[in-house]
């Protein structure tokens, strides 16, 4: 039997090990698909070396910039990118476990956003966070045409914008915003990032990366102020397709 997984840190109620479940059961699949939640990265080796029928699996927070090192080869996209959602593990002739990198977070979210984007307005974004998955969120969007800056509570350098920094005049440049943190998550959903809602309008666009709670606070504050607005449960499925993909087509 073939085996799938998540690796991640906490990890709690999976979408993938779901989604893929019920994808092997429908398919008839003999397949199965595993969390494994490691508290830190440094498990990884041990989890390829005790599970033999691995052959790939996801890679979700903290770990998608974590887990480089320990691989072979990485995807032209996920080497400029800079962060790994997906891994692929194919054991050669010698008996050694080849392990390739990929990122599908850009080819979900990509797909999700594009639809809703308006050339006319939609023009610079703002991305909040600058873990992994944001990277693959600014490489999507350049490669759609905008301008990005993040946001951050604590910036690196003068690239980055803090949450103090959001001026009208920022707000109104910047109609575009993806939230790429937690905040706001199941079961914090009371929660949402320190921005001047009262400066989001009509022609904006609020993406949240986040899907439980289906509208988070951040996006409820964003529809009553008349925004567009969109979680992260297309992108999760999209994601989902993409990372069997990868782990099915050779290259």
């Amino acid at each position: 039997m073939e085996k799938y997984g998540l690796i991640g840190y906490p990890l709690g109620h999976s979408f993938s090990r779901d989604f893929f479940s019920e994808k092997f059961r429908n398919e008839g699949i003999d397949a199965e698909y595993v969390n494994f939640e490691i508290p830190s990265i440094d498990g990884f080796p041990e989890i390829v070396a005790g599970n033999p029928g691995l052959r790939g699996v996801n890679v979700t927070i903290p770990y998608k910039e974590k887990i480089i090192p320990f691989l072979d080869e990485l995807s032209e996209e996920a080497r400029r990118i800079g962060a790994v959602n997906v891994v692929r593990l194919t054991v050669g002739r010698n008996g050694k476990t080849f392990l390739k990198g990929f990122n599908s977070d850009v080819i979900g979210f990509t797909r999700s956003i594009e639809p809703l984007l308006n050339p006319a307005n939609h023009k610079k974004a703002l991305i909040l966070g600058t873990g992994g998955a944001s990277k693959a969120i600014h490489y999507g969007l350049e490669k759609l045409g905008l301008e990005c800056r993040f946001v951050s509570r604590t910036p690196k350098d003068e690239s980055m914008l803090a949450y103090t920094q959001l001026t009208p005049q920022i707000m109104e440049e910047y109609m575009v915003i993806v939230n790429c943190t937690p905040v706001g998550m199941y079961p914090h959903a009371d929660e949402c990032p320190g921005l001047p809602y009262e400066c989001i309008g009509n022609d904006h666009l609020l993406y949240d990366l986040v899907y439980n709670p289906e509208e988070t606070l951040f996006l409820r504050k964003g529809r009553e102020r008349g925004a567009i607005v969109k979680n992260g449960l297309e992108m999760l499925l999209l994601q989902a397709y993409a990372s069997w993909e990868f782990w099915h087509t050779e290259d």
